[in-house]
């Protein structure tokens, strides 16, 4: 993809805005530190594939998951020994 500086992408927006649309999307950057990306509404950025269920059969989670420990830690929140 394309940089242009701020002081380029001002002189050049009406054209620069053509090109995005047509699908050539460029980063404006200032000091040459990347600062924004143009790109086409209609165009969508590559997201990446969320795959769930993609750990499946790795581990097991035990039934008393949301209990486990459940008396040991009652006893440190009420200082018992």
């Amino acid at each position: 993809m394309r940089t242009v500086n701020i002081h380029e992408a001002k002189t050049h927006l009406s054209r620069l805005v053509e090109q995005a649309a047509d699908g050539e999307g460029f980063i404006i950057a200032k000091a040459g530190k990347p600062m924004v990306k143009v790109i086409a509404l209609d165009m969508t950025e590559a997201q990446p594939i969320r795959r769930l269920g993609f750990m499946e059969g790795e581990f097991t989670v035990p039934d008393d998951f949301d209990t486990m420990f459940a008396d040991e830690i009652l006893e440190m929140f009420e200082g018992k020994e």
